[in-house]
């Protein structure tokens, strides 16, 4: 499809064109995004924000070049010249902490948002963006509770392939308006690089977001359920639900996606964290969690990670039969994985691709008759 054809009938959205930034990657390329789309400048500060220089750099992005190198210190010790490459790797840059944002929508946080939907997303894959479009992640309005949508990404990890995704990138940008994208390369180690981020970015922009959902892009979500959920909870109360682990172990063998070596965490178990597949916070407990996560390093698995920022505060998750992270029962062969009555009553459920969530999405709305309804809220 032509793009003249991608954008017919589209309504054309005014976009904050992005400054020139000078950055020198990881991989020492560059990729920022294209100028093409030309628009109005982010709003002047107000008299009052003109009141400080402080002030003013709090109320927006505040990265614009990244001349970061590799803390080479490392390199003479014994225990690191031990570990695996891609774990010297991250140890090499964990203090390279914020980059330049290439796309960003604080327009997002304007006015009170109810619910702000936060999904994490990489560059590749349009089609579950497009499928949570459609399904759980749509804009809408109920009750005067307004519901808005974000997705987070960092740039191709294939660096042949960069430009060609950054471009299609910002047609989708242009007619969705729902991407915030920075110049670090999408990789797993860097999903906690995205988490930073994000907080960063949250409590630059917005201050009347009263709970937000975060979550990835192969679940099932039922924005109605954690509405439903979210009713009796009051202004005050720290709230951070999810699929909990409590006093998972690292794992110590090598083949294992989640492998972590005794050098980078040498105690037994991990604080208590919501899986990274689905959960709901307050927005003030999220801006707190900012604070507490540039109270410490980075940390290669992000779900983790959260959870010792959650420790730093005194709070503790709490753990909801509603959020199935890990499918509604462990076997994946198993048929209630596939049961829409099952999927009516849940929050969130991972975990479904684009073809599979937008059928089980038609299936839970329509007129379906169960035998009896899980009372999980």
């Amino acid at each position: 499809m032509a793009p003249s054809q991608f954008l017919q009938g589209q309504q054309q959205k005014e976009l904050p064109t992005p400054e020139p930034l000078k950055t020198q990657k990881r991989d020492n390329s560059f990729s920022i995004t294209s100028n093409f789309w030309k628009s109005k400048k982010e709003k002047a500060p107000s008299k009052e924000e003109e009141g400080g220089m402080t002030e003013r750099q709090v109320k927006s992005w505040d990265i614009t070049t990244t001349n970061c190198s590799a803390n080479q210190n490392l390199s003479r010790v014994d225990w690191f010249k031990g570990l695996e490459p891609n774990f010297q790797q991250f140890l090499l840059y964990r203090h390279c902490r914020y980059f330049p944002m290439l796309i960003n929508h604080p327009e997002k946080c304007s006015g009170d948002v109810y619910l702000l939907i936060v999904v994490k997303s990489i560059i590749t894959q349009h089609d579950r963006r497009e499928a949570i479009r459609r399904t759980w992640g749509k804009e809408k309005e109920v009750e005067g509770k307004k519901i808005r949508t974000l997705f987070l990404l960092g740039t191709a990890s294939k660096e042949e392939e960069r430009a060609n995704y950054q471009k299609l990138l910002d047609y989708e940008n242009h007619i969705y308006g729902d991407i915030l994208q920075w110049d670090f390369l999408d990789s797993f180690f860097n999903l906690t690089l995205k988490e930073v981020h994000f907080l960063k970015w949250l409590n630059i922009y917005c201050d009347n977001i009263r709970f937000i959902f975060k979550g990835d892009d192969d679940v099932f979500v039922s924005p109605d359920n954690i509405l439903e959920f979210l009713e009796d909870k009051k202004e005050g109360e720290d709230v951070f639900v999810g699929d909990v682990l409590y006093k998972a172990r690292p794992i110590r063998k090598k083949e294992n996606k989640y492998y972590i070596p005794s050098a980078l965490y040498n105690k037994s178990i991990y604080p208590p964290y919501a899986g990274g597949g689905g959960f709901v916070m307050d927005g003030p407990l999220a801006k707190r969690l900012h604070k507490a996560s540039e109270t410490l390093e980075l940390y290669p698995i992000d779900d983790v990670f959260l959870g010792m920022c959650l420790e730093v505060l005194k709070v503790s998750p709490v753990g909801h039969e509603g959020f199935k992270t890990f499918g509604i029962v462990r076997n994946k062969n198993s048929k209630m994985n596939k049961e829409p009555c099952f999927f009516r009553s849940m929050l969130v459920v991972h975990k479904l691709l684009p073809p599979d969530l937008i059928q089980m999405w038609d299936l839970v709305h329509s007129n379906l008759t169960c035998s009896r309804k899980l009372n999980v809220l």
